[in-house]
C-alpha cells in the first residue's frame, strides 16, 4: 500500500524525481509512454482512432500518441519546479497584445483553453502578471490532489467544479480578474447541453457561454510544444465572432471555436478523449 504524499508515498517521491529531470528527457521518456498506453488500452485505442477521423485528421492520430504521453510527464516539472523556472519555458509569446488591451479597458478575461498543448501552462504564465481563477475538478486518485495543489503560484488560485466555484469564477471576471477553464471538458449531468462537436453531439458544459454574459474579454489560448522539449508557445486568439443568440447557440459556437483552434494542432490535442460519453443521469442526444 503507498503511503500517502505527504508522508513521502512513492507516487510523491517519483513525481519530485521527475520533476528535476530535463523538459528533452521527460518529452523523450512521455512518447515512450504514449505508446505503451496506446498498446496495451483496446479502449483508448479506439476513442482515438474514433475522434481524429470524425475530425479528419487521421494524418495527426500517431504524432498525437506520443505528444499525449509527453503531456503526461511534463506535468510533475509543470507541477512541483520553482513558478519562475516553469514560466520560464514558455519561450515564445503570441496574441500577448489581446491581454494588455483587456487590462487598458479594465474588463475581466476568461480564457478558454481545450485539451491542447501543454494546457497546464498557459494558466502558470498569466498568473506570474496578475491573478487568476481556474476552475479545479479534484481528481479522483487522492494522492494526486496534494501535488496539483502545491504546484500553483500565490496569483493563481483553485475554484472547485460546484457552485461556489462557479461564484468565485463570477467575482473574479466582474472584479477585471481572469478566469480560465478547459471548455471540452465533458460536463455532469445537468451542467450541459449537446452540441454539435467535430459534427457529432457532444455533451458540453454551459458554464463558458454563461461567464462571457459577464462582460469579459473571451480568449482562446493554448501552448504548443516545441520539438526537442525547447519549451512551449503560448498562442493567444480572439473568438471570430461575438457570442450571439439563445444559450445553445452561443455553445455551439464556442465549440465551433475550439475546432478551428484544434486544427491549428492537432497532433497535439487529446484525441483519445472520451469527449463523447453520456454523463450518468444526462438526457440522450436526439
Amino acid at each position: 500500500m503507498l503511503l500517502p504524499v505527504k508522508h513521502g508515498g512513492f507516487m510523491g517521491i517519483l513525481f519530485r524525481f521527475l520533476s528535476r529531470l530535463p523538459l528533452p528527457l521527460l518529452h523523450n521518456l512521455g512518447a515512450i509512454l504514449g505508446w505503451l498506453a496506446y498498446l496495451l488500452s483496446p479502449t483508448y485505442r479506439r476513442h482515438l482512432r474514433e475522434n481524429a477521423a470524425l475530425a479528419g485528421v487521421e494524418g495527426a492520430a500517431a504524432a498525437s500518441v506520443a505528444e499525449a504521453g509527453k503531456g503526461v510527464l511534463e506535468l510533475p516539472k509543470i507541477w512541483l519546479r520553482p513558478h519562475d523556472e516553469v514560466v520560464g519555458l514558455v519561450v515564445k509569446v503570441t496574441g500577448w497584445e489581446l491581454v494588455e488591451a483587456a487590462w487598458r479597458e479594465g474588463r475581466g478575461i476568461l480564457f478558454l483553453t481545450p485539451h491542447l498543448g501543454c494546457f497546464e501552462i498557459t494558466a502558470q504564465y498569466y498568473a506570474s502578471f496578475r491573478p487568476m481563477t481556474v476552475l479545479y475538478r479534484r481528481p479522483k486518485q487522492a494522492w494526486l490532489a496534494p501535488l496539483i495543489e502545491e504546484g500553483r503560484g500565490a496569483n493563481l488560485r483553485l475554484a472547485p467544479a460546484d457552485l461556489s466555484g462557479v461564484r468565485r469564477l463570477i467575482k473574479a471576471l466582474k472584479t477585471g480578474e481572469a478566469a480560465g477553464m478547459l471548455p471540452d471538458q465533458a460536463p455532469g449531468a445537468g451542467e450541459g447541453i449537446w452540441a454539435p462537436f467535430f459534427g457529432k453531439p457532444a455533451y458540453t458544459m454551459t458554464l463558458a457561454a454563461r461567464l462571457a454574459e459577464t462582460g469579459a474579454t473571451v480568449l482562446l489560448a493554448y501552448a504548443e510544444r516545441l520539438h526537442y522539449g525547447a519549451g512551449y508557445h503560448l498562442k493567444l486568439f480572439p473568438l471570430s465572432k461575438p457570442l450571439a443568440g439563445e444559450l445553445p447557440e452561443r455553445v455551439a459556437a464556442i465549440n465551433a471555436e475550439l475546432e478551428a483552434l484544434i486544427r491549428q494542432c492537432p497532433e497535439q490535442y487529446l484525441w483519445g478523449y472520451n469527449r463523447y460519453k453520456v454523463p450518468a443521469g444526462a438526457p440522450i442526444p436526439q
